[in-house]
């Protein structure tokens, strides 16, 4: 749900981060993004993919809609710029399908490369064979109407985080993470670092090695009464 109640407003000049940048965070994925800036920014785990193996990032277009109430999607269409991802939330809790296969061949055609959002879409098997990637609370094929107005491209409260227009969206199979735009840069850097120590560490799984020794377990593990005994036979004589 929002927390920020601007109603009927749009804004219609907002700042984005570089697209270079922005691509480095989808090839990174939710995981790896979220660790690096120390496990902050991720939705709430009832926002789910409707689809399998798509991993995107991209800037948010803010929407806040009225419950059952799906006309600001419209008006938040013109805003989009290719690269963007529609983020969406109602000002209360509402399962609706907001969103279908209509709504995405016009966000498809500015550009707009997912919906993520804390309400419920339909259509979802053609959203998938039309390969346009969305992110929701629900599937629900209730229909809504197009009567209140909500606004577009203001700071909402989605899934329970804060989420600026121009905020960086990465979004897969493991959910759904926000980048702070004002902070792109330092959590790209840190994420590149991560990325890098997981690499060197998987080659070295791959080559046999064990976690314990890897991550230097052993002693910690002592230190907590970890005790390795050769059968539980040997256990029990031990106890006697």
């Amino acid at each position: 749900m929002s927390g920020i109640n601007h109603k009927g407003i749009v804004v219609t000049q907002i700042e984005r981060a570089d697209s270079a940048l922005i691509a480095q965070f989808a090839r990174a994925g939710v995981a790896t993004v979220h660790e690096a800036q120390q496990r902050q920014g991720l939705l709430d785990v009832r926002i789910r993919p409707i689809q399998q193996s798509v991993s995107v990032a991209g800037s948010a277009v803010t929407v806040l809609v009225s419950p059952g109430d799906n006309w600001m999607f419209h008006v938040a269409v013109e805003q989009c710029q290719p690269g963007d991802v529609l983020l969406v939330s109602p000002t209360s809790d509402c399962h609706d399908g907001f969103f279908g296969d209509l709504l995405a061949t016009s966000l498809k055609a500015r550009g707009v490369v997912a919906l993520v959002g804390d309400i419920g879409i339909r259509d979802s098997q053609t959203l998938r064979e039309m390969g346009f990637p969305v992110w929701s609370r629900a599937v629900f094929a209730q229909g809504t109407v197009k009567a209140t107005l909500g606004s577009v491209n203001v700071p909402i409260i989605c899934a329970g985080q804060m989420v600026y227009p121009g905020d960086i969206v990465v979004a897969d199979d493991d959910g759904v993470v926000i980048v702070p735009r004002a902070d792109a840069k330092t959590v790209a850097e840190t994420t590149q670092q991560r990325v890098a120590n997981e690499e060197s560490k998987r080659i070295r799984l791959a080559s046999g090695e064990l976690g314990l020794d890897i991550y230097q377990m052993r002693g910690t593990l002592a230190e907590k009464g970890l005790r390795y005994v050769d059968s539980l036979d040997a256990l029990q004589k031990s106890s006697l």
